[in-house]
């Protein structure tokens, strides 16, 4: 559904300025499988909302609480789990 679509790309991408910028969060998984940190840890060890790892895994927009809170469990940099997509990239 093309609405459907729409709507998923605008929650996907932050609007500042009339510029589309995109965040990704596939990184995320690579680290976790390194730290050898598990999706069912997060929810349990660290009390972590699964909504919060669904909207990561969809990238969609996330607090800079839930960022931080992923760099502490994962003891790395915010560059170790997001990336900047530049516009018209994706």
């Amino acid at each position: 559904d093309l609405h459907l679509s729409i709507r998923r790309q605008r929650q996907m991408c932050i609007r500042d300025r009339g510029l589309r910028v995109m965040i990704s969060y596939d990184s995320l998984r690579d680290k976790m499988k390194e730290k050898g940190i598990s999706q069912y840890a997060l929810i349990r060890r660290w009390h972590i909302n699964p909504a919060q790892i669904t909207r990561l895994k969809r990238n969609e927009s996330v607090s800079p609480h839930t960022i931080e809170m992923f760099c502490k469990i994962l003891k790395c940099e915010v560059g170790d789990i997001m990336r900047h997509i530049p516009d018209g990239k994706a």
